[in-house]
């Protein structure tokens, strides 16, 4: 099948949407289908180009920057996509093309305008693969009003991408009935896990200079997005009431709208033993990783949707055992438990992440062990290959 597949972000990217469009991308080559993956990209000097990337074609379109502004320049900026990248897609000659079905990731919610475009002039199906359920988290986050002008704005945009979609693959079966309730009536939802190809081996990595200074640490890393979303004063706290615990330490590591000021509350309450460094490429984080003690995974508690980020699976991969703190009912809780993939917390309870914290960095034997049974969880439930044939089954003609 000759495939499109639209993202916001792709490699040289490092976030979890990044990363996870390629892999999806090389499991499609892989299978024999021949994909094209469209997306911005606001450092190009001409309107698009056209590439190759190992073995991947990628059409890159230049687009107003989304990722690291102001709220208002990336609403602007998301707004006005769907529009650049039909104009990028046209301007390569793309549309001369004959396309068998096309797939797009969500965040952004904006979508919706190309995917409608491309299915009327192609006559095929869509693939909606569902990330984040926004706004309703920036509800639950307090970043929006709920009934206010931009929500019911947002609200009306994330319905029209749901009108498109012929499949909306979700994370979790706990948001199903969610979507559910704003999709057309009779939409075919499933869920549809996150996956993350394996990373490759680095040989001889040795401690990236992130980590100097905690050579003789149990480094807790969260690596990903530091955004409203992710709640991480929780873990500045968490640092704070562990200064007397020497053998202790957290690296928060990655950009986003909060990177910031957390930044400098890190240096207005003096933790020595929490540091927060920029994003780095996907083999440093291979090799950091492997000098880490544990993986944090943070979302607010005050969300009433369910996701399994894509972080998870880099922490499994690397053989780490996982410090979740998520809201109350998300499925990745539970997951966690029955795994045996470390320790989780549902909710904003202080004392019961210090407890969960605790409980990992008492036991290096135990959480060894997690590590292990997390490579196994990965390549059971978290492939590339599985993804793609799900994608493509979502889009062959019915």
């Amino acid at each position: 099948m000759r495939l499109l597949l639209v993202a916001d972000t792709f490699p040289p990217a490092t976030i979890s949407g990044a990363l996870q469009m390629r892999d999806l991308a090389a499991a499609l080559v892989q299978a024999g289908h021949r994909p094209l993956v469209l997306v911005p990209d606001s450092s190009l000097r001409r309107s698009w180009v056209r590439e190759e990337m190992a073995g991947i074609e990628v059409c890159r379109v230049r687009a107003p920057r989304t990722k690291d502004v102001s709220y208002l320049r990336r609403v602007a900026a998301e707004i006005v996509l769907p529009w650049v990248l039909r104009r990028g897609f046209r301007a390569a000659s793309l549309d001369q093309e004959s396309w068998d079905g096309i797939a797009w990731y969500s965040p952004t919610i904006f979508l919706g305008p190309l995917v409608a475009w491309f299915k009327r002039k192609h006559r095929c199906r869509s693939y909606l693969i569902l990330r984040d359920l926004f706004p309703d988290w920036a509800v639950d986050a307090g970043v929006l009003r709920r009934g206010g002008p931009a929500h019911r704005l947002f609200k009306a945009v994330e319905r029209l991408q749901y009108r498109q979609a012929d499949v909306i693959g979700v994370q979790t079966p706990a948001n199903v009935p969610i979507v559910a309730a704003d999709a057309p009536a009779g939409a075919s939802l499933e869920v549809l896990h996150n996956w993350l190809a394996a990373p490759p081996a680095v040989p001889g990595g040795g401690r990236h200079p992130v980590l100097d200074g905690f050579e003789r640490h149990k480094v807790f890393v969260y690596a990903g997005n530091m955004g409203v979303a992710q709640d991480l004063d929780a873990f500045l706290d968490l640092a704070s009431r562990l200064r007397d615990r020497p053998d202790i330490a957290f690296l928060l590591i990655g950009r986003g709208s909060e990177q910031a000021r957390l930044g400098k509350e890190v240096v207005t309450r003096e933790l020595g033993n929490l540091r927060i460094a920029d994003q780095v490429s996907q083999r440093e984080l291979s090799t950091l990783l492997a000098h880490c003690y544990a993986g944090i995974i943070a979302l607010h508690p005050a969300h009433g949707t369910h996701n399994i980020p894509g972080k998870l699976l880099t922490y499994l991969q690397a053989g780490l055992p996982v410090l979740a703190r998520v809201n109350p009912g998300n499925d990745l809780h539970q997951m966690v438990m029955d795994e045996g993939l470390g320790a989780s917390v549902m909710g904003g309870s202080s004392d019961a992440l210090l407890e969960a914290t605790l409980s990992l960095a008492d036991r290096p034997e135990a959480c060894a062990a997690m590590g292990e049974r997390g490579k196994i969880v990965a390549a059971r439930l978290f492939s590339p290959a599985a993804a793609a044939e799900q994608v493509v089954k979502g889009l062959s003609p019915r």
